[in-house]
């Protein structure tokens, strides 16, 4: 039986990982979602209509309706301009989509959200606030992914960020305990660990931090 799973943020360093192991599996129909006016391949959609009406903004890109939902939207504050226009993206455009799937039947929604989601600073609590969204939605199973610092070729240069990778990826083997979920993980482990989980129905809220993707991915 085919599956019919939404993908928003195919074009990000988790998310394209995911819509390319997705998209070779001839039991899944992916509807992968992508911004009005972009280059990337995928099912094109004004993303402020989407949150006037999430249902009905859906409802042509996937007719015979969605299974399961991930989101792997994100920006930061930097590329996106300000804060409010960060929200925008991270919360308002993912609480949107997770809508309308909702509304088209999905029963699984995955969310990728960051380590300490709901902690101290801007970026944190905005993920914290949508990982409440979500869940309060009522989606039969919500799947939260919690990576640590992401390792992986991104399509845009982050000087500052390249280092930090370097310098985590020495450190992480030697985090103590609870501390290895601020470690390094690679984008691509945390993609299959997603592409493992699309699909699983039994009902709840279940969240994954580094060593259970580093299992899931294996």
């Amino acid at each position: 039986m085919t599956r019919h799973i939404l993908l928003a943020g195919s074009t990000g360093l988790i998310g394209r990982s995911v819509g390319l192991q997705l998209g070779q599996r001839p039991d899944i129909e992916l509807i992968s979602l992508v911004r009005n006016g972009s280059n990337a391949s995928g099912h094109p959609i004004d993303f402020e209509q989407l949150c006037a009406a999430p249902e009905a903004t859906l409802m042509p890109v996937a007719p015979d309706g969605v299974d399961v939902a991930i989101s792997c939207l994100g920006t930061t504050i930097r590329t996106a301009g300000s804060q409010p226009a960060m929200f925008r993206v991270d919360h308002d455009y993912v609480l949107a989509i997770a809508k309308g799937a909702k509304a088209l039947g999905a029963r699984q929604f995955i969310l990728v959200s960051s380590v300490s989601a709901g902690g101290a600073g801007f970026y944190l609590r905005t993920k914290g606030a949508i990982e409440r969204a979500v869940t309060q939605l009522g989606i039969e199973r919500v799947d939260i992914i919690r990576p640590g610092f992401l390792l992986g070729q991104r399509g845009e240069t982050r000087v500052l960020e390249t280092v930090a990778q370097h310098v985590l990826a020495t450190l992480s083997p030697i985090l103590p305990g609870r501390f290895s979920r601020y470690g390094t993980i690679p984008a691509q482990e945390v993609s299959e660990a997603i592409v493992q989980l699309a699909g699983r129905m039994e009902p709840g809220r279940h969240v994954y931090q580094n060593a259970d993707l580093h299992r899931l991915s294996k």
